[in-house]
C-alpha cells in the first residue's frame, strides 16, 4: 500500500482535490475543535446530512495535515479508475461476502503506516441518526481509537474531538459517543436520535 503514497498522484486527482479545497474554503467553514489525530484509526463523520459534508471534511483534513481514507467498492478501483480512486484515499473492499468487509478493512490497517479512516456511522443522507455498528466493529478488530469529528452546516462550524479506544462495550462507547455529540449539537435531530439509540442499547444490557 505505500507505493501509492511514494508515487506522484495523477492529474485528475491533483485537480479535483484543489476544486474541492477550493470550496471548502469559499464555503466558510470554521475549524473550532482540534485534536490530535492518531496515524492510524477509524474518523467519524457525523451527521450525514449533504453531499456538502464531503467538502468539509476533506478541507478539515486536510487544514489538520491528515490524508483521509474511504471505503469504496472493489469494482471501482480497475482500470481506468484505480489510480485515481486510490489517489483520492479509496479503501478498496468486496461486498461480495466471501470475505466480511470488517476483515478486509482491518487488514488494510495492518498493511499501512497510516490510515485515518472516514466513516459516516449512519450509513446514508436519508436515515433517522441512528447509527449501524459497522464503524466500531472495524476499529475494535483493527485495534485502533475513533476519533468523533463533527460539522454544523447551520453555523459552519466543525471540530475533532479527542480519540476514544473501544472497550468491547459497544452501548457503553455509543453512549459516550452520544454525550460527546451532544455538547456540540444539543438540538440537531439526528444527535437526538443517536442519543435515544444509545440509552435504549444501555436499558437493554440492563434488563
Amino acid at each position: 500500500m505505500a507505493e501509492y503514497s511514494r508515487r506522484r498522484h495523477t492529474l485528475a486527482s491533483r485537480l479535483v482535490r484543489r476544486a474541492v479545497l477550493a470550496l471548502y474554503r469559499w464555503k466558510g467553514w470554521r475549524l473550532v475543535e482540534t485534536s490530535t489525530v492518531p496515524r492510524k484509526c477509524v474518523i467519524l463523520g457525523v451527521p450525514h446530512t449533504t453531499n456538502w459534508d464531503f467538502v468539509f471534511f476533506l478541507g478539515a483534513t486536510h487544514q489538520l495535515d491528515i490524508k483521509p481514507a474511504y471505503m469504496g467498492k472493489r469494482s471501482l478501483f480497475k482500470w481506468p479508475m484505480r489510480r485515481f480512486m486510490l489517489d483520492m484515499g479509496g479503501v478498496p473492499v468486496d461486498r461480495s461476502g466471501k470475505t466480511q468487509v470488517v476483515d478486509q478493512v482491518a487488514a488494510h490497517f495492518a498493511s499501512r503506516e497510516d490510515l485515518a479512516l472516514v466513516i459516516a456511522p449512519e450509513g446514508t443522507r436519508s436515515g433517522n441518526g441512528e447509527w449501524r455498528s459497522g464503524f466500531y466493529h472495524i476499529a475494535a478488530a483493527a485495534g485502533v481509537p475513533i476519533v468523533p469529528a463533527w460539522v454544523d452546516n447551520a453555523t459552519m462550524l466543525g471540530g475533532v474531538g479527542p480519540a476514544i479506544t473501544p472497550s468491547g462495550n459497544y452501548a457503553a462507547d455509543l453512549a459516550r459517543l452520544a454525550a460527546f455529540y451532544l455538547e456540540r449539537l444539543p438540538s440537531h435531530p439526528r444527535i437526538l436520535a443517536l442519543a435515544e439509540q444509545a440509552r435504549a442499547l444501555q436499558a437493554g444490557q440492563h434488563d
